[in-house]
């Protein structure tokens, strides 16, 4: 079997003469494994149907938002209540305090928490809470990890864990780019040669407890212990970016699996249940510094979103009901030894990392603890493969660096279809001398 995508391409096309690059997120280009992207028309389930009428199977879910898979009944049929009472009106509702009530119950660290609407919005305004709340001005974040596209975010790591923040894109300003450091995940002495260095200076170090911009990345044993204690040691505020991780690695999120309590956490992808949606919150000591009680300013216009807040709080409530925690690790654990034992077959070495409902596949032969075990990775190798399984009809990352995301709605027959397309492409892979 062999797809054919001439009407994806065509749309294509058209749309860069409108949009730059023609996409509205830049990963949707299909750049890094050099070819068009697949417009979508519709999903269900596990499935999506592009414009060509291919139906694929996804595991790109959205990024992550959806955890049921698409067009999920409960979650569909709550929108489409809400939306007769009207689309959003820059006003209190009482669904934006329910949501926020059912987040604190879920997330051990969270006492209050303040809706946005992206990731990128959570992360920022998180930042500029922690240094207003400490009067310190550094950050730390890690090379590889990525926390939106705010300015003093978009940066590379150094050739050292001390050096200054360097920005890598153009656009950013040096003077905000220096007041971010960098660290190396997985490394705690990294970040003490940090603390050292600039004593006094850091208000917050804001990391992915489980990397997922890199690749998945799994917490070292330990790693997560010792930089809470570290930033508690220095009066920094600890920031758990958890848009990814949040009620994908447990209801509780990360922190919840594994036992950690971050000052603050930022969410977003399952809690709009596929709308757009963030958030933040933490200790209430810390959110009361927020304007209108507070001096740190943050605002915006569609926060609370009711479509949003209805379709989140019923994706949370319907995870609560179901319960698909141990399922989604099963199916997880089926696909990583499946792909594994074909890799293996056709001689092709890989590293797998694999937790609950996250999984990458890095085509390299060790093992892959930090954005530089990541960087050893054969991206030609992740092109050939991803080609070879979308002309089989498995829609993938179109990147190596991204995780592959299951739901429920992944049937043990998706699975068994995409190990058999699997085959076949690390067979492309060998005879391609990657």
């Amino acid at each position: 079997m062999s797809l054919s995508f001439k009407k994806s391409q065509a749309a294509y096309e058209e749309a860069k003469k409108v949009i730059p690059g023609g996409v509205n997120s830049p990963v949707r280009a299909f750049k890094a494994v050099g070819n068009h992207p697949v417009f979508i028309q519709s999903g269900q389930g596990a499935h999506v149907t592009d414009i060509d009428g291919n139906e694929l199977i996804d595991y790109i879910c959205s990024w992550g938002p959806l955890i049921f898979g698409h067009n999920d009944k409960a979650v569909q049929e709550a929108v489409l209540s809400a939306v007769q009472n009207g689309t959003t009106f820059g006003m209190p509702t009482e669904i934006e305090t329910t949501m926020a009530a059912k987040i604190i119950e879920l997330i051990p660290s969270i006492e209050k928490v303040r809706m946005v609407s992206s990731g990128t919005e959570a992360t920022m305004s998180a930042l500029r809470l922690a240094r207003g709340y400490t009067g310190r001005e550094k950050i730390v974040k890690c090379g590889g990890c990525y926390h939106g596209h705010a300015d003093h975010l978009l940066i590379q790591a150094g050739s050292g864990a001390m050096t200054f923040g360097v920005p890598s894109s153009p656009g950013v300003p040096e003077n905000i780019a220096k007041e971010t450091l960098t660290a190396t995940y997985n490394d705690i002495a990294s970040f003490k040669q940090l603390f050292e260095a600039y004593k006094d200076q850091i208000a917050a170090v804001i990391i992915e407890p489980i990397p997922g911009n890199m690749g998945l990345i799994l917490p070292d044993q330990g790693f997560l212990e010792d930089l809470r204690t570290l930033t508690e040691a220095n009066g920094t505020l600890l920031i758990f970016d958890e848009v990814i991780s949040g009620f994908r690695a447990s209801l509780g999120g990360a922190q919840k699996r594994f036992n950690i309590m971050p000052d603050l956490t930022c969410l977003g992808k399952i809690i709009g249940g596929g709308l757009p949606v963030g958030a933040f919150g933490g200790k209430a000591e810390v959110m009361d510094h927020l304007a209108p009680f507070g001096e740190v300013y943050q605002a915006g216009t569609l926060s609370g979103n009711p479509l949003a807040m209805t379709a989140g709080y019923t994706t949370l409530c319907e995870l609560q009901k179901r319960d698909p925690y141990t399922q989604l690790e099963e199916k997880g654990k089926q696909l990583k030894e499946g792909l594994e034992e074909a890799a293996q077959k056709h001689g092709v070495p890989v590293s797998i990392n694999h937790l609950g409902s996250l999984l990458t596949v890095f085509f390299t032969d060790q093992p892959v603890h930090s954005y530089a075990d990541a960087q050893t990775s054969s991206t030609e190798a992740y092109r050939i493969f991803f080609e070879s399984l979308l002309a089989e009809g498995i829609h993938l990352p179109p990147s190596q660096f991204e995780c592959w995301f299951i739901s429920t709605a992944h049937q043990d027959s998706d699975i068994e279809a995409t190990l058999k397309a699997a085959d076949h492409a690390f067979k492309a892979v060998a005879e391609a001398g990657q």
